[in-house]
């Protein structure tokens, strides 16, 4: 999940040494990378959610992706303690974004089809607009109100309900996680939005992760106790992948890729992620590809897509700090 990728970017045009020497081709090879691991996940998620709990799959993921960014940094010696002003923030982006995200997110996996989940929890753009307005003021356009219309006319459709069986358990819970992850993590964004940061994404992703950790970790121990694990190659390779490519690689891909295309255009083209996410997880997973959610897929897109365009004028403007899923 990409909230808003153009949050990827720390000052527009900024960009490292190592940025200057990658050339356009791997600059879009990167972009690729990142959509292909983001799209690629939802299936596996799903498949560690037979073993894990909710709970225990979010802990281990940002465990092992904790340990692997704060490794690099103290390696690399870009660790740096953020200051008093971005504690709120990362104390936001860490339990709401991160711990309550990834625990809405696997619960409903369990519950709906990994490639509609993928398409539901991509409403994100949508919820930030109308968040956007009440809380920061921001004006609503008329493109922006048709953008949302047909998004959350998306929304709609993709729950199906002249054919959803509604009195099954699970089906609409599980819709209504999706939604209410979708909900939070736009609140992180709007919150995120009107903060001004000391320090760079790279170096708060850490801080957020190591938070995360410590709530889903304390939470897990709580509620579901010591996990009683027959850990497994394909188990190993769920976790580490979360870990180390949905959670790390897909991560610093994107900040780089933004740092070096415009964000609008970015944007659109990391539309692809839950095409690949509902594309995957029914080659994979043998999951249905109904006319809803093909239906619902379209509108969705289009409705974030028109969102997209309309913040063409303000897409310089100093952004938030997103984190992937």
């Amino acid at each position: 999940m990409i909230p808003f990728a153009r949050d990827l970017i720390w000052e527009p045009g900024e960009g490292s040494a190592v940025d200057r020497r990658l050339t356009g081709r791997a600059i879009y090879l990167l972009l690729v990378l990142g959509i292909l691991i983001l799209g690629l996940n939802w299936p596996i998620m799903a498949v560690g959610l037979r073993t894990l709990t909710p709970l225990w799959m979010g802990a281990f993921r940002v465990l092992g992706a904790a340990v692997m960014v704060i490794g690099i940094g103290l390696a690399t010696g870009s660790m740096r303690i953020p200051p008093p002003r971005d504690l709120p923030v990362i104390v936001s982006l860490a339990v709401f974004r991160l711990a309550a995200v990834f625990f809405l997110v696997f619960t409903a996996l369990q519950l709906v089809p990994a490639g509609r989940s993928a398409v539901v929890v991509w409403t994100i753009s949508l919820w930030t607009v109308p968040l956007a307005v009440i809380f920061l003021g921001e004006q609503m356009s008329r493109r922006r109100w048709l953008g949302l219309g047909i998004g959350i006319s998306g929304v709609i459709v993709l729950f199906e309900p002249w054919g959803m069986a509604f009195d099954r358990p699970g089906v609409a819970l599980g819709h209504g996680l999706l939604i209410l992850a979708a909900i939070t993590d736009a609140a992180t964004a709007v919150h995120i939005r009107a903060h001004r940061w000391t320090i760079t994404p790279i170096e708060a992703l850490p801080w957020q992760l190591a938070g995360a950790a410590v709530v889903l970790t304390s939470l897990a121990l709580l509620i579901d106790g010591l996990p009683s694990i027959e850990w497994s190659a394909q188990l190993v390779g769920v976790v580490a992948y979360q870990s180390v490519l949905a959670s790390g690689v897909s991560f610093v891909a994107l900040v780089v890729v933004l740092r070096n295309l415009a964000a609008v255009s970015t944007n659109l083209t990391l539309m692809a992620v839950p095409v690949v996410g509902v594309v995957s997880s029914a080659i994979f997973l043998g999951e249905q590809v109904t006319v809803g959610l093909a239906v619902g897929l379209g509108l969705v897109l289009a409705g974030v897509a028109i969102n997209l365009v309309s913040d063409l004028g303000g897409a310089n403007r100093r952004p938030e700090l997103a984190q992937v899923i």
